[in-house]
């Protein structure tokens, strides 16, 4: 783990593309703000742990196999004349 001192103002950039600068220190409470990209998820801790644990639960959670669909089946006439041909782009008329 890397450990920075940083006064109210000052930032950190991670990656190029992300800064972390401190805004404001009352206390014992440190006020952070983040500048990321759009597809850069950031989250607190705490959410980021209850996300990991509803994915894995959605993972693990047993589901109803879904109903196949009953087989249909086609005479070779049927598929025949479902088969395209390119008789409509081959007329003479009007040549």
């Amino acid at each position: 783990m890397l450990i920075l001192s940083r006064k109210i103002n000052e930032s950190i950039i991670i990656d190029g593309r992300i800064s972390v600068k401190v805004v404001r220190v009352d206390g014992e409470v440190v006020k952070l703000g983040i500048q990321a990209p759009l597809e850069v998820p950031v989250h607190r801790h705490e959410v980021y742990e209850e996300i990991q644990r509803a994915n894995q639960e959605a993972l693990t959670r047993g589901r109803p196999p879904v109903p196949k669909l009953p087989a249909k089946t086609m005479s070779a006439a049927d598929a025949a004349s479902r088969r395209p041909t390119l008789e409509p782009f081959l007329s003479t008329k009007g040549s």
